[in-house]
């Protein structure tokens, strides 16, 4: 049976925004939450991005929710040997309901330190590597790695949770997909797409594929819809641009072209147009699904899903 969690967005909201978000989401039945892990937002009109990790520390005193990292990127702008230690002491604070979505990044937060952008394959077999030095640290013990991308000298975590922090790799494509099945216990993506999870379970997935999805309550479907369009608009962009631009003027930009009438999330108050957007995940395979709530208003959006949406959809 599917699940139903709460999308936390970094790139909207500061910490105690978001900590507050959470106890209204546990409070309104939601099971699970996802929260991104950005340096930037992708555009200035969202305006926020706090460190997760410190974000997660006060959602382990908040709430009693498992929390999803969606996504982290352990390959560039954090080495993989601090993300280990990061993500072993975030399951060891939410007494092991902790889970690592990790994905191959986006030159927004990637490039500020000044590294080249590599490209697709490469950056698949940097997740690779480290996801592999992540397992190896959470095992305990001291750890020398010397791979490819990859240095790690006598380095030992010693806090540690019981059971080893569970690792899902986020897919846009087959390719990505391909590599969740592969080296993850997990699979999540952003879209009702029922071939990636197809994709992800032909090539022998067999952990949970997580879906993430965007709506708007407003009053009207067009105040839903002129919120969404000036903060998220970024999300109809096509191909790679998602993965290649580096600024968030740059987002802007691009997003200025996305007509209005192109935004594909449910607006408004009606709570069936709420849960048939839900729908699509459940009908696409995902056995997760996490909805976020676009541009305030949480506390109807909240009272909607508790009410409606959610025991429409179980």
């Amino acid at each position: 049976m599917t699940s139903f969690g709460y999308f936390l967005s970094c790139e909207e909201y500061g910490p105690r925004e978001l900590v507050a978000q959470a106890r209204l989401a546990e409070q309104a039945g939601f099971e699970k939450l996802w929260i991104s892990d950005h340096f930037h937002p992708w555009t200035d009109e969202q305006g926020q991005s706090p460190f997760v990790w410190s974000v997660i520390g006060a959602l382990s005193e908040a709430v009693s929710l498992p929390v999803t990292t969606a996504v982290t990127c352990p390959t560039m702008r954090i080495h993989p040997a601090v993300i280990a230690q990061a993500a072993a002491t975030a399951a060891v604070q939410l007494d092991g309901r902790f889970v690592l979505g990790v994905g191959s990044g986006e030159a927004l937060n990637e490039h500020v330190l000044g590294d080249p952008w590599p490209s697709v394959g490469q950056r698949l077999e940097m997740l690779e590597e480290a996801v592999e030095l992540i397992r190896l640290l959470h095992r305990g013990g001291q750890v020398s790695h010397h791979g490819e991308h990859y240095e790690v000298q006598e380095a030992r975590i010693y806090t540690l949770p019981e059971q080893p922090v569970p690792i899902y790799v986020s897919g846009f494509g087959p390719q990505a997909t391909e590599l969740a099945a592969r080296i993850g216990d997990g699979f999540c993506t952003v879209a009702p797409d029922a071939d990636l999870v197809r994709t992800y379970r032909e090539a022998g997935g067999r952990g949970p594929a997580q879906g993430g999805m965007k709506v708007c309550w407003a009053e009207t479907e067009e105040a839903g819809l002129d919120t969404a369009h000036r903060l998220w608009a970024n999300d109809m962009l096509p191909g790679q641009l998602a993965q290649t631009l580096p600024r968030p003027q740059d987002f802007a930009d691009a997003a200025s072209l996305v007509p209005r009438d192109a935004m594909g999330f449910a607006c408004g108050p009606d709570p069936e147009r709420h849960a048939a957007a839900a729908r699509e995940y459940v009908d696409a395979g995902f056995d997760e699904v996490y909805v976020q709530q676009i541009g305030g208003n949480h506390e109807e959006f909240f009272r909607t899903w508790a009410d409606e949406v959610l025991p429409a959809l179980r």
